[in-house]
């Protein structure tokens, strides 16, 4: 594969697109696709950081068809509203990327509805959206959903017995598990959508190692693994190359459905966009369809 980058978007005018977190990877992912002439929705929960996102891409591009929607992924009934909101506003969706999520806080929390935070923002939150959204992603054009994933995954398990750690919990583990769950949930998808004729194909991606500040934002920056982020950013690819994967699978006309893309480079830490390795247990097809019933149970949403 030729080193992709973002001057070989193709033209997104008359495209309509939702990307979810307000900074790092979505904030550069949104920036990207306004350029092309995407009229981008990013969706976030913080308002002021959903204001300065964008001020940053008008600022950057004048005349940007860019608006922020507000949206808690942490909360089942902000979810609903936002989705409610964009089907009053928009005759379609064509892009949807699932992009927002928290990483490794030290003691267990949850979510508004007692999902553990990692699992219930990172994965269940999105999977309740992309329900949400599924009648307007079904009138798009060439429409796409793109989940992030992380390298995480490789190491990640789904821990039926206890999926949302009410009796174990470890941080990266939590992590780990929630962003195999977004993986497994595009692969699936991805089967589902071509055998029901429901007009929209899944893909996923990982960012490799980026300089993003997930880290600082869960757990602070004067905490052993903020200072580590700090003291070594340099051990780790700018955001606008971690954003590549995404913006690949979100745009380009060789990105196949049910494809996982990450970098190219060293293990896929860094680099251009490229077939990424599926983890095996991402492959197992029983665990797939057992994690897509109980999403449903647990979110109260179904396809």
């Amino acid at each position: 594969m030729a080193k992709w980058t973002t001057a070989e978007i193709p033209d997104q005018r008359g495209r309509i697109a939702i990307v979810t977190g307000t900074g790092g990877l979505g904030l550069e992912t949104a920036l990207a696709l306004a350029r092309a002439g995407c009229d981008v929705t990013i969706a976030g929960r913080d308002p002021q950081k959903g204001a300065a996102a964008v001020s940053h891409i008008e600022h950057a591009i004048p005349g940007a068809a860019v608006r922020f929607g507000q949206l808690d992924l942490a909360d089942l009934s902000s979810i609903a509203s936002f989705a409610k909101q964009m089907e009053s506003e928009k005759p379609r969706l064509d892009l949807l990327v699932n992009n927002a999520g928290v990483m490794l806080p030290p003691k267990r929390r949850t979510t508004s509805d007692g999902f553990e935070l990692q699992l219930g923002t990172n994965y269940l939150g999105h999977f309740a959206l992309t329900v949400r959204l599924k009648s307007l992603l079904a009138k798009g054009r060439d429409a796409r959903v793109v989940s992030l994933s992380s390298l995480a995954a490789n190491s990640g398990k789904i821990d039926f017995e206890d999926i949302n750690a009410e009796k174990n919990y470890r941080p990266m583990a939590g992590y780990s598990q929630s962003k195999l769950a977004c993986l497994m949930f595009a692969l699936e998808l991805e089967g589902r959508s071509r055998a029901a004729g429901w007009g929209f194909s899944r893909l996923a991606a990982h960012p490799g190692i980026a300089r993003t500040d997930l880290v600082h934002n869960t757990l602070g920056r004067r905490s052993m693994a903020g200072l580590a982020r700090t003291l070594f950013w340099f051990l780790l690819q700018p955001v606008s190359y971690g954003a590549l994967p995404q913006l690949y699978a979100a745009t380009s006309g060789q990105a196949e459905g049910g494809g996982y893309y990450g970098p190219d480079q060293f293990w896929e830490t860094r680099g251009h966009p490229h077939p990424a390795r599926i983890p095996p247990q991402a492959l197992d097809s029983v665990a797939r369809r057992r994690l897509w019933e109980v999403s449903q149970q647990m979110t109260g949403v179904a396809f």
